[in-house]
């Protein structure tokens, strides 16, 4: 079968969601964003797209500090909410038990299964957006979402955004063990 040329707004490409936090205002303020991804190993480093008309950017660049809250599928109505309303009209704080972690760090969702905090290290700056590039200065967990010390998505059940069905999905099983499934390919 040949291949078809398709609209790239319909690139498939299944993001993690998240609810970003930070500091506005000297108010904690919440956005939902699905556009961010790992960027560095050494030191740990994290990335977050937000187009340039969101409230957060501001308080990210003033402080100089955000987080990534990792949100269950159970809480996919309160995520969602943090998606469609702006933080200049609603105080999406109330929606949440925020915690801290390191002196100076973001605000945090104590209700989500795992938090990152970031120290923002660069800004680039985008045609529509703005990246932010976060060094990763603290994480969290309960101990519930662990499976010997380190984070169990099963337990954490994360949200996945599929923009070109408009839907949020959950994540599925194991399919195969990464960096070792493909050794049987391997020719000697």
């Amino acid at each position: 079968m040949d291949k078809v040329e398709i609209s790239s707004e319909t690139v498939l490409y299944p993001m993690p969601c998240s609810i970003v936090g930070t500091v506005v205002e000297k108010k904690p303020n919440y956005l939902a964003v699905a556009w961010f991804s790992m960027v560095n190993f050494k030191p740990p480093c994290i990335a977050i797209a937000l187009n340039k008309v969101h409230y957060s950017n501001g308080g990210i660049k003033e402080n100089g500090a955000f987080s990534i809250n990792v949100p269950s599928a159970d809480m996919v109505d309160v995520m969602d909410y943090c998606g469609i309303v702006s933080g200049r009209k609603y105080d999406k704080s109330k929606e949440f038990e925020t915690f801290y972690g390191k002196p100076g760090g973001a605000p945090m969702i104590k209700e989500c299964p795992y938090n990152i905090e970031c120290r923002l290290i660069k800004v680039v700056d985008l045609p529509s957006n703005e990246l932010f590039i976060g060094e990763i200065t603290g994480v969290y967990s309960d101990e519930r979402y662990l499976t010997e010390g380190v984070p169990d998505m099963k337990k954490v059940n994360p949200l996945i955004l599929s923009m070109p069905e408009r839907s949020y999905l959950a994540l599925g099983g194991c399919v195969a063990a990464a960096w070792e499934t493909g050794t049987k390919l391997i020719r000697k």
